[in-house]
């Protein structure tokens, strides 16, 4: 079964935190990536930039409301994910408990539809 592990976390805390600690979580996240990887648990992986980046799309009947930056304030962002295959949940649950980036906010896991 699929499930996306979504990465949560205050992305303004960052400013705060040592480079050489942030360092060392990207570190683990490839180190971590290579054996999930390796087990064919991990299918993708990928960072997301910063909110202040993003664009929101509504649409309003016919018309599409656009605006810049994310869709709600929120204390945190979506920072990153990753799509992994396991064979259940308690796979999926020992999978993102171990993800490097969990330290610094919350993951979401979420099963696939399919």
């Amino acid at each position: 079964m699929k499930y996306l592990c979504l990465i949560y976390s205050d992305e303004n805390a960052f400013d705060r935190i040592p480079r050489n600690e942030i360092d060392a979580v990207l570190d683990g996240c490839d180190a971590y990536c290579a054996v999930l990887r390796e087990k064919g648990t991990l299918l993708a992986a990928e960072r997301l930039k910063p909110t202040s980046t993003a664009t929101t799309i509504r649409l309003e009947g016919e018309r599409a409301s656009i605006t810049d930056g994310p869709f709600a304030e929120t204390k945190e962002q979506l920072g990153g994910f990753f799509l992994i295959e396991a064979k259940g949940l308690d796979e999926a649950i020992s999978v993102a408990s171990s993800l490097p980036p969990a330290r610094f906010g919350c993951v979401e896991l979420r099963p696939i539809m399919g």
